[in-house]
């Protein structure tokens, strides 16, 4: 397994799209008529993923706190490497003075430490792609939700995603609001961070 820091390098932001459903006309209508109205006026616009990511003070921290775990676990797994192979070589190097019973033995020990280490290596990996997951999923919960609040002030019914990746191949600067998000889910991290939610326990205590 190589370069386990490296496995943030994939996440790009997941794609933040469609925040309000169109809405649905209920009035008068026939059977088998569409009862879909699309409103008069769609507000748009769009933010660049790769700079919400860049500037977002929450992903940073995930992100160094990720890639140093991905350090530890690789320098973890290099280190139990060695270790099998310094006794990989050991048996090999004496071989010739053991006996059958003997390099039988060693045999069967090594391919079990071999069999063990390659599952503790896939452990890692499995690890360290939940970490991912759970990066990605904390991502797109805390900018979709911002998002809508920052819909319902401004009256936009549509947000995109703008990179390379993305289907949007132009956007004027005017409907740009990347600046705006990332000031915004930074003041909220910041809150979250000055004043943590403590869960309450005292609920349940007084009926």
């Amino acid at each position: 397994m190589k370069n386990l820091s490296l496995i943030l390098n994939g996440i790009l932001l997941v794609a933040v799209a469609v925040l309000f459903y169109l809405h649905f006309s209920g009035k008068g209508h026939h059977a088998g008529e569409s009862t879909v109205t699309a409103p008069a006026d769609l507000k748009f616009a769009y933010i660049k993923s790769d700079s919400v990511l860049k500037h977002y003070d929450f992903f940073k921290e995930q992100k160094s706190i990720l890639e140093a775990k991905g350090k530890k676990l690789d320098q973890d797994l290099q280190t139990r490497g060695q270790s099998l192979q310094n006794e990989i070589n050991a048996y090999q190097k004496n071989l010739s003075n053991l006996t059958i019973g003997q390099a039988k033995a060693l045999e069967e020990d090594l391919g079990k430490k071999q069999q063990n280490f390659r599952l503790y290596q896939q452990s890692l990996e499995q690890e360290v792609a939940n970490d991912q997951a759970r990066l990605t999923e904390s991502l797109y919960n805390r900018i979709t939700a911002f998002l809508k609040k920052y819909a319902e002030g401004s009256g936009l019914q549509v947000v995109l995603k703008f990179d390379q990746s993305s289907d949007v191949l132009f956007g004027v600067p005017g409907i740009d609001i990347s600046n705006d998000v990332v000031k915004g889910l930074n003041d909220e991290y910041k809150a979250e961070k000055e004043h943590p939610v403590k869960s309450d326990t005292t609920k349940t205590k007084k009926k």
